[in-house]
């Protein structure tokens, strides 16, 4: 399949590892350093408050806990790989080849429904399991994290797909694998890993700190519960003007912009 844009040109690039809250390999999770670290006191205060009416319930996963543990595991955790800025077109793409009318909808991440503007596009680093550390920029796609503007404080949502996680008539379309203040990771199955079915990594938020203890908890109690959330349940609130988000297919990083997949009907 072609690209719709050439591939990207070198551009100066900016690790964002640390930036974004980021490990990198040997950092402990004590030493991590978030975007808190540079907002003002009443932005963050305002960007944490729970939000109203929404309750959170968990499910029992149907495959082994994760390993290794979810804060070091770079499949679950986006920090241990970080990402770069690149270029790139700053708006939907299209690649040809089929569609899955399932595929989880990104739209559908905003209260309004909205496509939104792209501030700027990233390439992931690839992970190398032989050594166990960071590998090169995944290449397999030109992008492979978007930033996309919002309001700070904004809601952010569970993006719905066609689908859900298998416990009709509940409805529950994700499954939380990784949260920590300021980042989540959202898998359509109900397998603790990324190996089958889609993911969605979503940086620069401020988790609900509802959800968030409650995935600190069930984590903490060995992970055979997980949070489940429904399509459209508030997961967090925007702490800045750009959202970060990836997705990926089996375990493979995709293009977030790309239109047929992601943007259908856009």
């Amino acid at each position: 399949m072609g690209y719709a844009d050439a591939a990207p040109t070198e551009s100066p690039r900016v690790d964002h590892a640390a930036r974004a809250g980021g490990e990198r390999s040997g950092l402990r999770a004590a030493e991590i350093i978030t975007h808190w670290t540079y907002l003002p006191m009443i932005a963050r205060s305002s960007a944490c408050a729970p939000i109203s009416g929404e309750v959170y319930n968990t499910v029992a996963i149907i495959s082994a806990p994760t390993n290794p543990p979810a804060e070091i595991h770079p499949d679950l955790n986006l920090a241990m790989r970080g990402y770069v800025s690149t270029t790139g077109t700053l708006g939907l793409v299209d690649y040809g080849g089929p569609s899955d009318p399932n595929a989880p909808q990104l739209y559908t991440l905003f209260g309004d429904n909205r496509t939104p503007s792209f501030s700027a596009v990233y390439q992931v680093y690839d992970w190398d399991w032989s050594n166990n550390r960071r590998g090169a920029l995944i290449s397999d796609w030109p992008v492979t994290l978007a930033g996309m503007v919002v309001t700070p404080t904004e809601i952010i949502r569970v993006p719905t797909s066609g689908g859900d996680i298998g416990l009709r008539p509940s409805g529950y379309e994700v499954m939380v694998l990784y949260a920590t203040p300021n980042r989540i990771t959202l898998k359509y199955t109900r397998e603790d890993d990324v190996v089958l079915g889609y993911t969605i990594h979503i940086e620069n938020i401020c988790v609900e700190p509802n959800l968030l203890a409650l995935y600190n908890s069930m984590n903490a109690a060995g992970r055979a519960r997980l949070p489940a959330l429904f399509a459209g349940q508030g997961i967090g609130r925007a702490i800045t003007p750009e959202i970060g988000v990836a997705i990926r297919d089996a375990g493979s990083f995709m293009d977030p912009r790309s239109r047929k997949d992601w943007w259908q009907g856009r």
